[in-house]
């Protein structure tokens, strides 16, 4: 069953993406010229994201990683992964055939059998097969210093404000995920929370967002009960608690 945006949270949407942008284009300036005096590479970072009904779209942040980050991704998993530092998965005998290449958009897919995955999330997936479906670093290496800030104060996220004018996402809705961990909530318990729309904040980030101890089964509930139960006021509640939630606490 899929599901539309109604007509009021588009144009809520609209209205508030553009002004916004408008209104902080000096801010968007000078992180952009902050994070290139920094280090190389580009300034804003994509990757493909799935959000409302499944749809896979480019999700934009400021880069405030190095620009090898992906490629340190395997040792992190085993060593700094916040939600699975119980266990591992024993993947090697789950083969792929890399001869198999389709493309979505401008981003090269890996495909398999069951499975299409990003070129650079295929060994994320292998090392997070597990019950555990997120994948969180505490005290990651691969932050820059104007990473650290951007994080801390959620500026990293602005340029999401592009995927909410487009269409792509609302101001309110569930985190849109990586291929590879929407791959694994398309299971009954879960499903649910792709009915709503993805969004920059949501009941979760004013919930659960920075606790160091976060659970993931805590997280696909909310998720679920914002996609069941949103409304125009419940997202003005949201909205008002988005900034104390912002200003991260711990450093996750």
């Amino acid at each position: 069953m899929k599901t539309k945006i109604p007509a009021y949270k588009r144009a809520f949407d609209i209205v508030v993406s553009a002004g916004l942008i408008l209104a902080i284009s000096p801010l968007l300036i000078l992180i952009a010229i902050l994070i290139r005096l920094e280090s190389k590479g580009p300034v804003i970072y994509y990757s493909l994201r799935t959000g409302r009904n499944y749809k896979v779209f480019k999700f934009y942040k400021f880069r405030s990683m190095v620009t090898n980050a992906d490629s340190m991704v395997d040792k992190l998993k085993k060593t700094n992964n916040q939600y699975s530092a119980e266990e591992e998965a024993d993947l090697e005998g789950k083969e792929l055939n890399r001869s198999l290449i389709a493309f979505h958009r401008d981003n090269p897919l890996l495909v398999g059998n069951d499975f299409a995955y990003e070129i650079d999330d295929f060994d994320t997936y292998k090392d997070g097969d597990n019950k555990n479906s997120f994948f969180k670093v505490q005290n990651d290496p691969r932050i820059t210093k104007i990473g650290h800030f951007i994080r801390k104060t959620s500026i990293d996220e602005l340029p999401q404000l592009f995927n909410v004018l487009f269409g792509d996402m609302s101001i309110v809705g569930n985190r849109p995920l990586p291929l590879y961990e929407a791959e694994k909530l398309t299971i009954d318990k879960s499903v649910g929370r792709f009915l709503g729309p993805a969004g920059i904040t949501g009941l979760w980030q004013v919930t659960d967002r920075g606790k160091a101890d976060v659970d993931p089964d805590n997280r696909s509930r909310l998720d679920i009960e914002y996609a069941q139960n949103y409304n125009f006021i419940m997202d003005l509640k949201i909205l008002w608690k988005t900034l104390p939630a912002a200003i991260q606490k711990e450093n996750v």
